[in-house]
């Protein structure tokens, strides 16, 4: 694998239909596709294996067709829902559209039989599903031992970082493996018993991996390994009622010290040609060129319209699709105001460089949302673009598909990783935290005018600075849930709890709902606490 943009499209090696009623899997074509036809080269192997990573990142084989029964090929993709439910049930977001039940996940409405809930609960266990069957096959694969033992801990990581996703937002959840019955349904599992499973998966295939930076981009290494440890022990408390800050300290000191930097330039970790930042450790691929698929192309276009300049803001054709944007307590956590806008300048232009918002009122915008359903009303958002960081046009350029790789893993996340752990009792010391916070605020800042001082060490200021850092990366539901303000009446944004001035909601909600198609094809799943069918 070269390139795995390329080898992402190489993905008819081995194409697979999941029955997710059952979790089980079969080639489609007994004659072209089966384990004997895939595995008998090294090429076919690659393409199984590619095909697991493609799983979190494309909506099929590009033809149209469903991967999943009853999802369609745009709308099943696996980081368009996945944005969805970790960023629009939060202050980051909030969508225009509706589809369907959309609107119902910034209001924390969402049912057992909600559509796109239901979306990403199928993605995780094809993403495991694809796993499974490539570790019953590779160990007859045509390519040497050495890279059987690879290939496989490549993609027990994938796997288990589908149960990451898993024991974060559904809790119980069956744990299926190579060697698990294709015939019989599966059994549900406590969260404690997957959160386990993921652990060891980990720490048994960390030394069987690529050393750090050794392997092929967008494949993964030792390093994506323990950044994901790292994130499991430092959730531990929420996922298992145990104090893990110490592991969690441990793993995020390995990540820190494998040989990745920071980016000297914050935008350019979202731009067209962010393949080359120093930083990222675990991308999901895109190109738009030879891969088109509806993840960080559906970040760009779905926040774009409102007046905005497409084409030399977001690297784009066309007017944008008008639905994404942030409600007003975005922008303000980095001291912004509507007034800080106008129309000679929408684009915000503060000392710090992370806020990456558009606002003009002179294009009918308004700072604060009555209509939900308006675009304009909220405050648009433009953090990732389809240009090179020169600003030239991204190298693979299609006007309706981007070339932008969405990290996944970033090494600053580690950085703060650690002054939180330090703030929580896991070990480390209050200089090295605010050493690392200092160094990913004078990337900001561009100089030493936004640092802080012991004195402001704070979970609360770690939590306001993990919103200014990594907004619509997919991290916020997680990171408010961990510090007890996602539900909280006393932490708000606009339209929270299905209010326009917010309130809290029912606590219960911090897990999303077992599908109710899933409980309803599966005896053995009970469906959890505070949900009806």
């Amino acid at each position: 694998m070269k390139n795995i943009k390329y080898i992402y499209i190489a993905l008819t090696a081995i194409i697979l239909t999941s029955c997710v009623n059952d979790l089980d899997v079969s080639p489609i074509d007994p004659d072209s596709n089966n384990a004997s036809t895939v595995f008998s080269t090294e090429e076919g192997t690659k393409g199984a294996l590619a095909k697991i990573y493609s799983s979190f990142a494309y909506n099929g084989q590009g033809d149209g067709a469903e991967e999943i029964q009853g999802l369609r090929e745009d709308f099943g993709n696996f980081l368009r829902q996945y944005f969805l439910l970790q960023e629009c049930t939060t202050e980051e977001a909030i969508v225009a559209w509706d589809d369907q039940t959309i609107k119902n996940f910034h209001y924390h409405t969402w049912q057992p039989n909600d559509v796109f809930n239901d979306a990403v609960y199928s993605r995780l266990f094809f993403s495991v599903a694809l796993a499974n069957e490539f570790l019953r096959n590779v160990g007859n694969a045509a390519v040497s031992d050495e890279d059987k033992v690879l290939f496989a801990a490549e993609a027990r990581f994938l796997r288990a970082f589908a149960y990451s996703i898993g024991v974060d937002f559904y809790g119980n959840i069956p744990i299926i493996d190579e060697n698990s019955s294709l015939s019989d349904l599966p059994v549900q599992s406590t969260r404690a018993e997957v959160f386990s499973y993921v652990e060891t998966e980990l720490t048994e295939i960390e030394s069987l991996l690529a050393a750090p930076q050794t392997n092929e981009y967008g494949r993964v290494d030792r390093t994506a390994a323990w950044m994901l440890l790292g994130k499991l022990y430092l959730n531990a408390e929420v996922f298992i009622g145990e104090d893990r800050y110490s592991d969690a300290l441990t793993y995020t000191n390995q990540v820190i010290g494998s040989g990745y930097a920071l980016d000297p330039v914050y935008e350019n970790v979202f731009k067209a040609d962010n393949n080359n930042s120093p930083e990222i450790i675990f991308p999901l691929v895109f190109n738009g060129v030879h891969s088109q698929s509806h993840g960080t192309t559906f970040i760009v276009q779905s926040s774009s319209g409102g007046g905005l300049d497409v084409a030399n803001v977001r690297g784009v054709g066309g007017s944008g699709w008008g639905g994404f944007r942030a409600v007003k307590e975005l922008p303000e956590k980095f001291g912004l105001t509507e007034g800080d806008f106008s129309l000679a300048n929408p684009l915000a232009n503060i000392a710090d460089s992370r806020a990456l918002f558009y606002f003009n009122s002179n294009d009918a915008w308004e700072w604060s949302v009555e209509n939900v359903g308006t675009f304009t009303e909220g405050v648009g958002v433009y953090k990732y673009s389809n240009l090179n960081s020169d600003g030239s046009q991204a190298e693979y350029y299609n006007p309706d598909f981007v070339s932008i790789d969405f990290p996944v893993f970033r090494l600053a996340d580690a950085y703060l990783m650690y002054a939180e752990i330090f703030l929580r009792g896991g070990g480390g010391d209050a200089n090295t935290a605010r050493g690392y916070i200092n160094d990913l605020r004078q990337r900001a800042y561009g100089d030493a005018s936004g640092n802080i001082t012991n004195a402001d060490l704070t979970l609360d200021f770690i939590l306001e600075e993990r919103g200014r850092e990594f907004y619509w990366e997919a991290q916020r539901r997680t990171d408010l849930i961990r510090f007890g303000k996602y539900s909280s009446g006393s932490y708000v944004w606009e339209w929270k709890g299905n209010s326009q001035t917010g309130t809290g909601f029912d606590d219960y909600r911090a897990l999303f709902p077992i599908p109710a198609a899933q409980i309803t094809a599966n005896p053995n799943l009970l469906q959890n606490d505070g949900y009806t069918n």
